[in-house]
């Protein structure tokens, strides 16, 4: 089976969710929909309080070609632009509050039924872009600006992520388990923007039925590719390496070694904006973690609160911290405060036992990060750099290489926070650039 040099294997912890079938959440009374929910440039809110609103209706404008627009998750009243905590950023956010009024009519025109087998390329792009579709996997890069390389970059590879790497988590599991014409629709329109008659469709060797399915599925143009299992497996970089060999170069691109890869959830958001005009407006996500009494993966509207969420699932057990994502990657959340996101794959919820929370120690050189780091860095050399504030440093030992995916900080006899001192290194880089920018 294919794979990348160096990474980890932690405890999977997929069993808590893996086997529990999609339920559909119930409506919430109230959605807080967050203005930024993309990589890339702002967008604005172009509605007001008191505004009616309609099921799929755009509700931001994106400013800038790499941006995005929000649509209403429901039908109902706009009853303030506020302002909340964003589950990345831990900062204050601008966020449209909507009361729903229990219809959920769909906005004019929504679904729009047709057939992306007769639409044009620049129709399914201009589809895709209208709905707002953001990278599912977490990274919330948008997705119309993924498939549009510049034309001196030639693309002879599309990779559909479907490893789910990250324990505890399994929504893209069950997506591709239960609705796999979906994932395997949005694959065929990508590869026919970008001009490519073939395309691989990656998952991990811990999800024999979901690749037994897409085998029985996928036509002869996509090819299923079993991946062994180890994390970082469904990070871009080590995906391509895994299944093509190619290195993406430092602080280079995807498309800089004719690669572009979309998450499974990105695919059938794809499929369904295209097929149905339905703008990502919901999506699916595991709510798991031995903190919550009865683990779900849920099909659950974009701005419903995460204290409705966890209350579905069966209320708090014993829990010590709740994390947007997976436990690798993922952001811990110091208020229950937020709502669903695109990029909310999982909301996990862990007990105290499970936090393991210990002092960290002086690095004793073992060189146990080196080995797991999946991009040959020095991690050690990051920590220590990190330690004494000095990113110049960090940034000579090749800082912005790493990924951040926590398989230097998993192995660390010291439990030094590595990853932590890495993401402080980072942001120290960005305000010295600001400031030369100022200056």
């Amino acid at each position: 089976m294919k794979t990348f040099k160096g990474g980890i294997h932690p405890p999977e912890e997929k069993e808590l969710v893996k086997d529990n079938p999609i339920a559909d959440f119930p409506l919430s009374s109230t959605f807080y929909v967050l203005v930024q929910q993309h990589l890339g440039a702002p967008a604005k809110p172009i509605v007001k309080a008191g505004d009616e609103v309609k099921k799929g209706q755009v509700i931001t404008e994106p400013l800038g070609f790499v941006s995005a627009p929000v649509h209403a998750p429901t039908s109902g009243t706009v009853k303030e632009i506020s302002k909340m905590v964003h589950p990345v950023t831990g900062l204050l956010a601008p966020c449209i509050v909507i009361d729903a009024d229990g219809k959920d009519q769909w906005a004019d025109g929504l679904p729009l039924e047709r057939d992306p087998s007769v639409m044009t390329t620049e129709e399914l792009m201009g589809a895709i872009k209208a709905a707002g579709i953001v990278g599912m996997g977490g990274a919330t890069f948008p997705t119309h600006v993924k498939l549009s390389p510049p034309k001196e970059k030639t693309i002879d590879t599309f990779i559909v992520n479907g490893a789910e790497c990250e324990p505890y988590l399994s929504s893209d599991y069950r997506l591709m388990l239960e609705q796999p014409e979906r994932v395997l629709g949005g694959t065929l329109i990508a590869m026919r923007i970008l001009g490519l008659d073939k395309a691989i469709l990656a998952i991990e060797s811990n999800k024999p039925d979901a690749i037994k399915l897409m085998e029985s599925k996928a036509p002869p143009q996509i090819q299923v590719e079993t991946l062994k299992v180890k994390y970082p497996q469904g990070a871009e970089k080590q995906l391509i390496n895994a299944l093509t060999g190619r290195e993406v170069p430092s602080g280079g691109l995807p498309m800089d070694v004719g690669a572009v890869v979309q998450n499974a959830g990105t695919c059938a958001a794809i499929y369904d904006a295209c097929a149905h005009g339905i703008p990502l407006i919901e999506r699916i996500t595991s709510v798991t973690g031995r903190g919550i009494k009865h683990p779900k993966n849920i099909k659950v509207r974009i701005g419903t609160p995460i204290k409705d969420v966890i209350d579905f699932c069966g209320g708090l057990n014993d829990a010590a911290k709740i994390i947007f994502g997976g436990p690798m990657m993922g952001i811990a959340q110091f208020s229950d405060d937020i709502s669903i996101m695109k990029g909310t794959s999982g909301v996990l919820v862990l007990t105290e036992k499970d936090t393991n929370i210990s002092h960290y120690s002086a690095c004793i050189s073992c060189g146990r990060c080196v080995e797991a780091c999946p991009m040959c860095l020095i991690p050690s050399t990051l920590s220590k750099a990190g330690e004494k504030s000095m990113w110049q440093m960090a940034l000579d030992n090749n800082l912005l290489d790493c990924v951040e995916c926590g398989s230097c900080t998993f192995v660390c006899p010291a439990n030094r926070p590595i990853v932590h001192f890495v993401k402080y290194l980072k942001a120290l880089q960005r305000a010295a650039n600001a400031k030369s920018k100022g200056a």
